[in-house]
């Protein structure tokens, strides 16, 4: 007769003991794969969210680049835009001081201008203006840019649909760098110069968690307003 072995013995125990293991591993493995699958989940959804920012800033700094486009071909003194002197029909206050976007973050204005006319936040010497960097190739015809536009979206486009209502948006003007006279504080008289009745626009939008986007281009009135070039700076 076939000895039966008892319940308790060694055996049995050792079963229990590598089926509660293999349980535990298999639970591992389920929450492991869950976890895996809320941060990936979580990834794509802050990417995307990210993305979205992104294009909607850039889409509020074409508005206003095309906004600001057509009061500036409308300008009979180029000179006065030049100088600072001319200001859109759509600013939020002083042409200086800081502006608080409405995540708490803080725009300085001046900040925005020294940082497009010599790439550093404090006052550009005239030789900083005139040096040529990448963005900023033309030497002593380099844009001398000008506040002209600035304040939130939502009061440059009362309806302004999908695009996100928090962002602020600042229009620089400035001669246009294709000009060969190498004064970018006076519009070219020259009717040979390329750029004479020319105007520069950069448009720069600020949106919530620090998202910028800038666009630049240049427009004339003569024979109508029309742009002529048009670029995205990164």
């Amino acid at each position: 007769m076939k000895n039966i072995q008892a319940l308790g013995s060694p055996n049995v125990h050792r079963e229990n003991g590598i089926a509660l293991i293999a349980a535990l591993m298999v639970v591992l493995l389920v929450m492991a794969l869950g976890g895996g699958l809320v941060l990936t989940t979580s990834v794509e959804a802050g990417i995307s969210w990210r993305y979205r920012v992104s294009q909607e800033t850039l889409y509020a700094a074409q508005a206003a680049a095309e906004r600001a486009m057509a009061e500036v071909v409308r300008v009979g003194d180029l000179n006065s835009l030049l100088a600072g002197s001319a200001l859109s029909t759509f600013v939020d206050g002083p042409t200086s001081g800081p502006r608080t976007l409405t995540d708490g973050s803080v725009l300085d204005l001046s900040v925005v201008v020294n940082m497009a006319n010599c790439e550093k936040a404090t006052p550009c010497s005239a030789s900083e203006m005139d040096a040529a960097t990448d963005q900023r190739p033309w030497g002593p015809n380099n844009p001398r840019w000008r506040l002209y536009a600035f304040g939130p979206l939502k009061q440059l486009l009362p309806s302004s649909g999908s695009i996100r209502a928090d962002i602020y948006v600042v229009v620089l003007v400035a001669d246009d760098p294709f000009e060969n006279d190498s004064d970018p504080t006076r519009d070219g008289t020259d009717t040979s110069n390329p750029g004479a009745g020319v105007v520069a626009l950069r448009a720069e939008a600020f949106g919530i968690r620090g998202a910028h986007r800038v666009v630049e281009l240049t427009a004339t009135h003569a024979a109508g307003p029309r742009m002529l070039s048009w670029r995205e700076v990164r």
